[in-house]
């Protein structure tokens, strides 16, 4: 028996590509439905930023706080990252942050809600959404954040640990990085954490760099 094609957020996209647009594409993935986690995420966390935007940092998926805010990285994770582009000097309101998927996806602990990885089906059903953001911004720098927003962009083989911190070219901007996400940051170990923000904040300053040439 043949497998059921996949469905994929493409179906929600204007046929006309010149009808693209950041509100267009907000407004129409608000109801997306092409995998099953619309069902458990609050809402569709769409990126945010300006369209004009030279560099656009992707992420995996939005946290507990951003599903119930409707905004990506404003959670504690959110806030590290923050603090990370200040030190790097990359201002916040001139970036566009966005995620690989578009809803939480989580498993009940209690009263809390905790992550839970994406996986592949609820990623590929979920790119067009980052094809379409991409595409309308145009940006010089893609700068990934952790391994799935990484392996999404740039294929499975794809290895931050090997990687990071180094501009790369790549078929969908001018140029790549890859970093960790802030949220490995808190993650770890608290004897860990200056070290690791401050690596972060040097593969931050990369991009800067790149940007300012």
């Amino acid at each position: 028996m043949a497998r059921a094609p996949l469905d994929t957020a493409a179906r929600y996209l204007p046929p006309d590509p010149g009808k693209l647009s950041l509100a267009t594409l907000r407004r129409r993935a608000a109801g997306c439905e092409a995998c099953p986690l619309f069902r458990t995420g609050t809402q569709t966390v769409f990126g945010d930023g300006p369209p004009t935007a030279q560099i656009v940092f992707v992420g995996e998926q939005p946290g507990d706080r951003e599903d119930r805010a409707g905004q990506p990285f404003v959670g504690p994770a959110g806030q590290l990252f923050d603090r990370a582009l200040a030190e790097a000097g990359i201002e916040r309101d001139r970036a566009y942050v966005t995620n690989a998927v578009k809803h939480f996806k989580w498993v009940p602990q209690g009263k809390r809600r905790l992550h839970q990885k994406p996986n592949a089906r609820e990623i590929a059903a979920c790119r067009p959404w980052l094809e379409a953001e991409l595409a309308v911004i145009r940006p010089k720098l893609v700068v990934a954040l952790g391994a799935t927003a990484a392996q999404t962009l740039m294929g499975s083989a794809f290895r931050v640990t090997r990687e990071r911190g180094r501009i790369l070219s790549a078929p969908f901007a001018p140029a790549f990085l890859a970093t960790i996400h802030p949220s490995a940051i808190l993650r770890g170990p608290p004897a860990d954490r200056d070290e690791a923000f401050a690596a972060l904040v040097a593969d931050l300053k990369v991009a800067a760099k790149h940007l300012a040439h």
